[in-house]
């Protein structure tokens, strides 16, 4: 039992001060954001614009609506999601696994891992990098996005320290009963590391979500760009004159109504929406997955 002590009513009380000062400082950006969206574009253009919409309107959203690239480049997003998550989390659960395992089980195991290591220490540079992308004739394709990165080493070592922290003996009497690796694999050990696997698919998710730079690099077209890197063109660029052009008599009356920083923040606000929705559901294994895929090395 911890005492309650006046000192650790203290620390509790400064923890708790401090986590409050820290969401909040985290949590007003957002908002911001969120706020100018709904503003008009007079308010937003001034500054004015705060912890509160000014002349509430929802003008940018429904100009949003109506812009054809930002929901094709959502789409590509989600195909990346779908073709890069999958691959991600099988390539890393398969090598996590056999690396896990002491060196009179896997005699190459130190080998590999120092494989691994190097390619956390050292990397071949974006130059190299794309050649290879370019000669396996991947440029403007989906799979540019997702080869290149197909084995997060950082989650296959999380994994794989959490599969060490596993009983060995469940495994023993796994073999007992007469299972194979596999049967072990996919039957016992990924079962018992839902934690692990929660916490790499949060990383893994937030990772392609977040990822514009090497849509701008493998992606000639801007129609195959994902959303990320089509809002880094857009906060570079005048939103207003591309919509502009699209011919909807609705959305050319729109933008009478909305400046460059309000479409924007509708944008990026949209973009979050995901992100927002599957954290809290995730969170409750984000700590236990972190903390037992780093105990042991």
């Amino acid at each position: 039992m911890i005492r309650d002590t006046f000192s650790r009513k203290v620390f509790l009380t400064f923890n708790a001060i401090f986590i409050s000062i820290l969401t909040i400082t985290c949590v007003i950006p957002i908002w911001n954001v969120f706020c100018m969206s709904l503003s008009d574009s007079a308010a937003v253009s001034n500054g004015s614009v705060g912890i509160w919409p000014v002349n509430f309107t929802l003008d940018a959203y429904k100009l949003v609506m109506k812009n054809n690239q930002f929901w094709t480049a959502l789409g590509v997003t989600g195909q990346r999601l779908l073709v890069g998550i999958p691959v991600n989390m099988l390539m890393t659960i398969l090598a996590a696994y056999p690396l896990s395992k002491s060196e009179k089980v896997f005699k190459a195991r130190k080998f590999y891992i120092w494989i691994f290591i190097i390619t956390l220490l050292f990397h071949g540079g974006l130059i190299p990098t794309y050649i290879v992308v370019g000669k396996l004739h991947l440029i403007d394709e989906i799979w540019a996005l997702v080869l290149p990165g197909a084995v997060p080493v950082f989650n296959v070592v999380l994994l794989m320290n959490f599969f060490r922290s596993l009983p060995k003996e469940i495994e023993e009497s796994a073999f007992i009963d007469g299972a194979g690796q596999w049967t072990i694999m996919w039957r016992i050990y990924l079962p018992f590391s839902t934690p692990a696997l929660a916490t790499i698919f949060l990383f893994v998710t937030l990772g392609h979500w977040n990822s514009w730079f090497d849509g701008l690099i493998y992606m000639n077209s801007p129609s195959r760009y994902p959303l990320q890197s089509y809002l880094q063109t857009i906060i570079a660029s005048a939103t207003k004159n591309s919509l502009a052009t699209t011919g909807d008599i609705q959305a050319l009356l729109l933008l009478f109504n909305v400046s460059d920083k309000n479409v924007r923040a509708a944008q990026l606000f949209i973009s979050m929406i995901p992100i927002l929705a599957i954290y809290p559901w995730l969170q409750r294994y984000f700590t236990t997955g972190i903390v037992m895929g780093s105990v042991k090395g």
